[in-house]
C-alpha cells in the first residue's frame, strides 16, 4: 500500500567565490532619446540575468525597463565580468550596473542643476524626468539633458563602475573568516507517497520558502525556484551516472540516463521571503544554485517519514527504498522473535 510522508530541509548558501577576487564591471550610457545602453560582460543562460540588470539600471535612472538596451558578453565592447557562475550575477554584476548608472546620472544632474536653478543634490529622477525634490512640476526630460550634456557641455553621460565584494582571508589554523559577502537561505518541505510493496516514490508537493533579499523580479525568482526543484527531484530519485567494469559510462544519452520530465514534477508552491540586504543592489542577493540544495534532503526525509527507511546514497531508486523496507521488516521480525 502507499504510505504518505512529509520531510523538511533547510539550507544556507553563499553568493560568489571563496576568499578570491570576484569583480564585475559595467558601463551605462544615457542616450538623447532618454533611453540607456548597458554594457556588461555577463552571459544570459536562460536565468533572466539581463532582465534583472536592465531593471536595476532602469530603477536607478528613473526610466522603464524597456528603455534599457543591454549589450552583453561581447569581448570587443563589453567590460570584464567574472562569469555567470556562483549565483553571483544579481549581487555582483547588479551592483556594478547600479553604480555605473549612478555615475551617468550624476553627469545629468550636474547639467540639469543650473537649468533648474538648484544644486545637483536637490535633484531626483522619476518617470523619464529629472525633477527637483519636493517640486516635481520643475523638471526636464532626461533625453533633453543628455542631449545638452553631449552637445553643449561636451561631456556625454556615460558612467563606468566595478564591484568586487570584500572578503576576509580564512585563518590557516582555525579555518575561520568571512569568505563571502552575503548568504541566502531557504526551507523546503516535501510530501511524498511511497509504495511499501515496490519502493516506488511519488513526489506530490514541494513547498519552497526562499530568502534571496529583495526580489528584483518575483516572477523570475519563482521560475528559478521551480527549475531548481526539478533538478532536485532528479538528483533525489532518478539521475545516476553508471559505469561498466572498465570504467566506461553505460548511460551516456537520454534514452537511458533518466531525468524528470514535466510529468514527474510535483505541485510546487513558492514563498519568497522579502528581506533586504544593504550591500546588494536595491537589497537583492541571489537565487540561482541555492534553489535545488534543499530538495533532495527534503524528499529523503519524507521517505523516512513515510516508511521509516533512511536512504543514504542518491538517487533513492525504488530498488534502494524497497531493499530498505525489506531490511527493516526483517529486523522487526527478528526483534519480535527474540522477544
Amino acid at each position: 500500500m502507499k504510505r504518505r510522508g512529509r520531510g523538511i530541509a533547510c539550507m544556507w548558501y553563499p553568493i560568489g567565490f571563496t576568499v578570491a577576487a570576484n569583480p564585475s564591471a559595467a558601463v551605462v550610457k544615457i542616450n538623447e532619446d532618454g533611453t540607456a545602453t548597458l554594457l556588461t560582460g555577463t552571459v544570459e543562460t536562460g536565468q533572466g540575468s539581463l532582465t534583472i540588470l536592465a531593471q536595476i539600471v532602469a530603477e536607478e535612472l528613473g526610466i522603464a525597463t524597456d528603455d534599457v538596451h543591454v549589450v552583453s558578453a561581447d569581448t570587443d565592447t563589453t567590460p570584464m565580468d567574472t562569469g555567470a557562475i556562483a549565483s553571483r550575477t544579481t549581487y555582483v554584476t547588479g551592483n556594478a550596473a547600479r553604480l555605473a548608472a549612478e555615475k551617468a546620472k550624476g553627469i545629468l544632474f550636474e547639467v540639469a542643476a543650473p537649468l533648474l536653478q538648484v544644486k545637483a543634490d536637490q535633484l531626483e529622477v522619476c518617470d523619464r524626468k529629472i525633477q527637483v525634490k519636493g517640486f516635481p512640476q520643475r523638471h526636464i526630460d532626461i533625453g533633453d539633458v543628455a542631449d545638452r550634456a553631449r552637445g553643449v557641455n561636451g561631456q556625454p553621460p556615460i558612467g563606468s563602475a566595478t564591484f568586487n565584494p570584500a572578503t576576509v582571508a580564512l585563518d590557516p589554523e582555525t579555518g575561520q573568516g568571512k569568505p563571502f559577502a552575503t548568504y541566502v537561505y531557504a526551507t523546503q518541505i516535501a510530501e511524498v507517497d511511497v509504495d511499501d510493496e515496490t519502493g516506488e516514490v511519488e513526489v506530490l508537493r514541494i513547498v519552497a520558502s526562499h530568502d534571496c533579499g529583495t526580489p528584483i523580479n518575483p516572477m523570475l525568482v519563482e521560475g528559478q525556484v521551480e527549475g531548481g526543484i526539478s533538478m532536485g527531484v532528479g538528483f533525489a530519485l532518478e539521475e545516476e551516472i553508471l559505469f561498466d567494469a572498465s570504467g566506461r559510462q553505460v548511460n551516456s544519452n537520454l534514452t537511458n540516463y533518466i531525468m524528470p520530465t514535466s510529468l514527474d514534477m510535483p505541485e510546487v508552491v513558492v514563498e519568497i521571503v522579502d528581506s533586504y540586504d544593504p550591500t546588494g543592489p536595491f537589497g537583492a542577493k541571489g537565487v540561482g544554485e541555492p534553489t535545488c540544495v534543499s530538495t533532495a534532503a527534503a524528499i529523503l526525509n519524507a521517505i523516512h517519514d513515510a516508511v521509516g527507511v533512511r536512504v543514504t546514497s542518491l538517487p533513492a531508486t525504488a530498488e534502494k527504498v524497497y531493499a530498505g523496507i525489506k531490511a527493516k521488516r526483517a529486523q522487526e521480525a527478528k526483534q519480535i522473535t527474540a522477544g
